[in-house]
C-alpha cells in the first residue's frame, strides 16, 4: 500500500499475507531529490531494517529504466527493468544480469528474463518468465484508488524472487505516476 503521506510520492509499506497472517514485509521510499545519482528507491526488510534492493533511475536512456541492486546501492547490480520501445500494448522487460549479451542497447541485450504485461492504467498485469509461466500477478485492490495513494496485491508463485517483483512493481509504479500527473495536466490545460 503506497502511504497517504509521503515526501517523495514513492513510499510503499508492503505486507506478507501467508497462511492468513498478515506480516510486514518491507518498506520503499523514495528519493526526496530527483537528482542525477539520486533519483533512488530503496527496499528494506521490515523485520531486520536491512536494505534489501535499490532501484536507480537511469537517467540518460532512450526508454524508461531503471537499474536492479541486490542489498541495497553497495551491493552488486542485478539487472534492470525497461519498457519496450515497440510493442502492441506497454510491456516492461527485465533483463538480469550476466545472461549474455554486450553492450547496453539494441541488438546486443540479452534475453529479457522476465516480460511484465498487462492493463498498467488500471494497474493490472502480470510477470512471466523466459518459458512464458506466469511466476507474479499484480492488481489494484480496493474500490477507490488516488495516483497518490494506491493499494496492490501482489501474488507470487513459489521459488520466484518475491523482492525482484516488488522492485518491479515500484518501478511500474512510479513510470505511471508521472504519466498520469502528465495527462492530468494536459487534460487541465484544455480545459
Amino acid at each position: 500500500r503506497e502511504r497517504p503521506l509521503s515526501f517523495t510520492g514513492e513510499d510503499f509499506d508492503v505486507a506478507e499475507l501467508t497462511e492468513g497472517k498478515n506480516r510486514d514485509f518491507a518498506r520503499v521510499r523514495g528519493a526526496m531529490l530527483h537528482l542525477p545519482g539520486k533519483d533512488k528507491m530503496r527496499i528494506r526488510s521490515s523485520r531486520t531494517n536491512e536494505e534489501v534492493a535499490v532501484l536507480d533511475r537511469v537517467l540518460i536512456s532512450a526508454l524508461p529504466s531503471y537499474d536492479i541492486y541486490r542489498g541495497g546501492m553497495g551491493a552488486e547490480k542485478i539487472g534492470w527493468i525497461e519498457k519496450k520501445l515497440i510493442a502492441m500494448t506497454d510491456t516492461f522487460d527485465v533483463y538480469m544480469e550476466g545472461k549474455g549479451g554486450f553492450g547496453i542497447t539494441g541488438m546486443f541485450k540479452p534475453k529479457p528474463a522476465y516480460q511484465i504485461s498487462g492493463d498498467f492504467i488500471d494497474r493490472n498485469f502480470v510477470v512471466k518468465n523466459e518459458d512464458d509461466q506466469t511466476v507474479a500477478k499484480v492488481k489494484m485492490d480496493g474500490l477507490v484508488q488516488f495516483d497518490a495513494w494506491n493499494h496492490y496485491q501482489v501474488q507470487v508463485a513459489p521459488g520466484m524472487d518475491a523482492v525482484l517483483v516488488l522492485a518491479c512493481c515500484c518501478a511500474i509504479d512510479e513510470e505511471f505516476d508521472e504519466e498520469h500527473q502528465e495527462r492530468k495536466r494536459r487534460e487541465q490545460g484544455e480545459e
